[in-house]
């Protein structure tokens, strides 16, 4: 996968997402996709080499780093909590698209149950007390 399409394939999946907001909150250079204002995803070019920048649960993005040359801990972020993906043949459209999916889910899962625009575990909006 080239660095437009990966930029194009993680912009697109985020902005899927039920609640994520676009900002640009480090300047004209880095897309930021946040769902009830946490961040999920960065789109971003280092050394004119597109980027993107994912949340991802460490025993799972240490496995990916181990496996994809494109897959790195992630830059300029916690390097135990972020991956960071560039181009590479390693690289497919369904495997950002997951990634991206399971990003946003990680920052679901750490939200406020009443704040939640989904229920991770389901996919669907989280059951809510009734009166």
């Amino acid at each position: 996968m080239d660095g437009e399409q990966l930029h194009e394939v993680a912009i697109r999946t985020a902005a899927g997402l039920p609640a994520a907001v676009e900002t640009q909150p480090f300047g004209e250079g880095a897309i930021v996709h946040k769902v009830v204002g946490k961040m999920f995803v960065m789109v971003t070019e280092v050394r004119g080499v597109p980027i993107v920048n994912l949340k991802c649960a460490p025993p799972h993005g240490a496995a990916l780093v181990r496996d994809h040359a494109e897959i790195t801990p992630g830059w300029h972020m916690n390097k135990r909590h972020w991956i960071t993906l560039s181009p590479g043949d390693g690289i497919d459209e369904t495997l950002v698209e997951d990634l991206v999916a399971n990003a946003y889910d990680l920052v679901v899962a750490g939200l406020p149950v009443a704040k939640r625009p989904i229920d991770p575990s389901r996919g669907t909006p989280p059951a809510r007390a009734t009166d």
